[in-house]
């Protein structure tokens, strides 16, 4: 790997550029932006260890899978009115809610919506999960 500084804007930055060689058609060396105070009369400074790679991330936790029961028959389903990802769903299996009363939260074009109950009813089946994203029309919970 060469090493080389250049000056952009009055800033000296200090990079690598490693050759792959001829026949391989890369794209442009991706150059580090990192800002290293250089004076001139100091000597080119020898290249340093490579530091200790970073810790892998913590693993994500996934979302907890819906519930994929179809709805009885004469059940209510609530849909989706808009694609978007839900935040949080506000209502469980088997309780009883009232009409306006909020089941879920849908975030879509960074604004948080409150989908609410359309009647007075039982839930009988969720059907997506916190974090999924939705698309217009999907069945979010349904309703008997």
């Amino acid at each position: 790997m060469r090493r080389f500084r250049i000056n952009v804007n009055g800033k000296t930055y200090e990079v690598g550029v490693e050759e792959i060689g001829a026949s391989y058609q890369a794209a442009p060396p991706v150059v580090s932006q990192t800002q290293v105070p250089v004076k001139a009369e100091q000597p080119a400074a020898a290249p340093q260890p490579q530091a200790a790679p970073a810790p892998a991330p913590a693993p994500v936790e996934e979302p907890k899978q819906a519930s994929t029961q179809a709805p009885p028959p004469g059940a209510t389903v609530v849909a989706a009115p808009m694609p978007g990802s839900i935040v949080s769903i506000k209502v469980n299996v088997g309780d009883t809610v009232t009409k306006g009363q909020v089941l879920l939260i849908l975030e879509a074009m960074k604004m948080e919506n409150e989908i609410m109950a359309p009647k007075s009813g039982k839930v009988v089946a969720i059907n997506t999960s916190a974090g999924s994203s939705v698309n217009t029309g999907d069945p979010l919970i349904s309703l008997a």
